[in-house]
């Protein structure tokens, strides 16, 4: 039985392409700065991204508490959504490990803050407050319905940072997703950030890695702190070919992604029992429910999964499924008849 694994698109596989690459990767020790593989990899991100420069680290968590330690020092202040990854997933690195105080402001279903509440929550020069010197953005946004964030709305929010001398950071891990939903270039939104994390894996297939781009200084001291948190990773061109194939060759792909995402939501708005918003299926990222109650929880996504069908549970009566590659129309299709199959015999029951 083949599984249909929607429970993330961290779970995608390298693609034949990647591992011919992997297998032919010329290496060197990339603390040394000696991995031409890596070295390629960072000049074609900073250069997509539209950024002087470009540092390869592990993860997306690894890119995001890299440059947020970059920016900030022990008792500054980050002001970040409260459904933001960094805020939610990452384990509390900034807090932990920087001593970095996170100002969580409300996100809107689209994964915007109010720009009202963003200016309100920068610090007066005031020795009772800590120093506000960071805001952080997430694009696409994961948790609100994997909503693209749009330029303008990202350029409103550098104007802010710029009016108050702040630094604005891209939480990107998705962000070829919101340009293709979008159709623009990722410079749209790159160009009103000063720093900026990628990830490699997710909708881009490549095994390990996310990229971080931004200033050549701010880099290079990025650099010093990825050395800090364990991030050199030596010989790394094994992994960074990879992420070269993915830049090169999976991005256009993504469109493919969002289609599947809009035909499982269109099916879902149509099974009895469930529950969901079309309007904010917009890239890969399909958030659903249960209505009234009418199957526990647990006992759907036991029962999906006793028959192939793998997705998350985000809270009592929700449930997020995400597409990717390796998951055709097909997949979709048998999907929906479980998902179906389960929810008439819940109903019936």
């Amino acid at each position: 039985m083949k599984i249909v694994d929607l429970r993330s698109d961290t779970v995608t596989l390298p693609t034949g392409a990647m591992r011919e690459a992997i297998y032919k990767a010329e290496v060197g020790d990339d603390v040394f700065g000696e991995d031409p593989t890596v070295k390629k990899l960072e000049e074609m991100s900073a250069k997509k991204m539209g950024k002087d420069s470009a540092l390869f680290v592990a993860s997306g968590t690894m890119g995001n508490l890299v440059s947020i330690l970059t920016h900030c020092g022990r008792g500054d202040e980050v002001i970040l959504g409260d459904q933001c990854h960094s805020f939610l997933y990452e384990a509390g690195g900034i807090a932990a490990l920087g001593g970095i105080h996170p100002f969580p402001l409300q996100n809107q279903p689209d994964g915007t803050m109010k720009l009202d509440q963003i200016r309100s929550a920068i610090r007066q020069d005031n020795v009772h407050f800590p120093r506000t010197k960071l805001i952080c953005l997430e694009n696409t946004h994961n948790r609100c319905f994997g909503s693209p964030l749009h330029p303008e709305y990202m350029a409103d929010v550098y104007k802010i940072a710029e009016e108050n001398n702040l630094a604005v950071h891209l939480d990107g891990a998705r962000i070829f997703n919101a340009a293709t939903a979008l159709g623009v270039d990722v410079k749209k939104f790159t160009r009103y950030v000063d720093s900026v994390a990628f990830c490699l894996s997710k909708g881009l297939s490549a095994p390990v890695g996310s990229v971080i781009c931004g200033k050549t200084d701010f880099i290079k001291e990025a650099r010093r702190i990825r050395k800090m948190v364990g991030g050199g990773m030596r010989q790394a061109g094994i992994i960074a070919a990879a992420g070269i194939v993915a830049l090169e060759q999976m991005t256009d792909r993504l469109a493919d992604d969002h289609r599947n995402a809009k035909r499982l939501a269109e099916g879902i708005s149509q099974i009895k029992g469930l529950s969901i918003d079309l309007s904010r299926v917009q890239t890969n990222i399909v958030y659903f429910g249960i209505e009234n109650g009418r199957i526990k929880t647990e006992l759907l996504i036991k029962e999906m999964s006793q028959k192939g069908v793998l997705f998350l549970s985000t809270g009592p009566d929700k449930f997020r499924m995400v597409t990717h590659c390796g998951i055709e129309a097909g997949d979709i299709k048998k999907t929906l008849t479980i998902l179906r199959q389960v929810m008439k015999k819940a109903i019936a029951g």
